[in-house]
């Protein structure tokens, strides 16, 4: 393997873009998994692997690792420690990381007309937030996860580590109308629109019956106007004591387990 040790590099410069910017992702086509669990996912879920980066420390203690890694990926660098430490997005970095191809997914309702289980979200901007609400989906064995595309980018950094690899096997997709693809899952199924509006239905007091789609909105407004119109009812999580509503991870995994049980 090549080993890279200056800043200047031009693997180096494209990584620190790679990692920084959401257009020059979405431009590329591409995006940065960093993390011993988040690569080994990556490999074990048959993406397409670009390039796989190591830092010396790593490549010298990983040997089975780094194997796997060279023949999953197109090409394979050796970096300095302290030139990885530099490139790294995390405070105390692995010393692996992955150049990986968008993951192209649909959202197949054809596979989810009898029992599935979707979750939406509409202009979720905290990517640790949606991180998290990944990871729960899958932990719950939701059929699907649906984005608006001014979501913050699902393929962020701080996203994909916090979905502890969901990226990689839950199903997700992204919309641009939202209201619509809604009003397309109504024709066979029963959407929910989570608000703090009491004048709904209690989540506890949701069936939650064959198809649903429960859609959770942005963390300081909510859900729009027309997303809730298109939805077939309106729920609302009861809390006790003064506050006044949920961290929008939190009120997702809520809404989640009630809709999976």
């Amino acid at each position: 393997m090549e080993l890279i040790s200056s800043k200047e590099n031009k693997k180096i410069k494209y990584l620190k873009k790679l990692i920084s910017s959401a257009s020059f992702r979405r431009e590329e086509g591409v995006f940065a998994a960093e993390g011993l669990r988040l690569c080994g996912d990556a490999i074990k879920s048959g993406a397409s692997i670009v390039s796989a980066f190591f830092s010396e420390t790593f490549a010298e203690k990983n040997d089975a690792f780094v194997g796997k890694a060279r023949a999953a990926a197109s090409e394979a660098f050796v970096l300095k420690d302290s030139l990885f430490a530099a490139v790294s997005d995390t405070k105390t970095p692995q010393g692996v990381l992955f150049v990986i191809k968008r993951l192209d997914k649909t959202l197949d309702f054809d596979k989810m007309k009898n029992n599935g289980k979707v979750l939406a979200l509409e202009t979720v901007q905290d990517p640790v937030n949606l991180g998290t609400i990944l990871r729960t989906a899958e932990a719950l064995g939701v059929s699907a996860v649906v984005l608006t595309r001014d979501c913050c980018d699902i393929y962020a950094p701080k996203v994909t580590r916090g979905s502890m690899g969901a990226i990689f096997r839950l199903p997700f997709a992204v919309t641009d109308d939202l209201p619509a693809l809604i009003g397309a899952f109504n024709r066979f199924g029963t959407s929910y629109a989570a608000v703090l509006d009491q004048d709904s239905v209690s989540l506890d007091e949701c069936a939650f019956k064959g198809a649903v789609l429960a859609a959770v909105g942005n963390e300081g407004n909510g859900l729009t106007d027309e997303t809730v119109k298109a939805c077939s009812h309106k729920l609302y999580i009861p809390m006790r004591g003064g506050a006044e509503s949920l961290n929008v991870s939190a009120a997702a995994a809520i809404i989640l387990w009630e809709m999976i049980r």
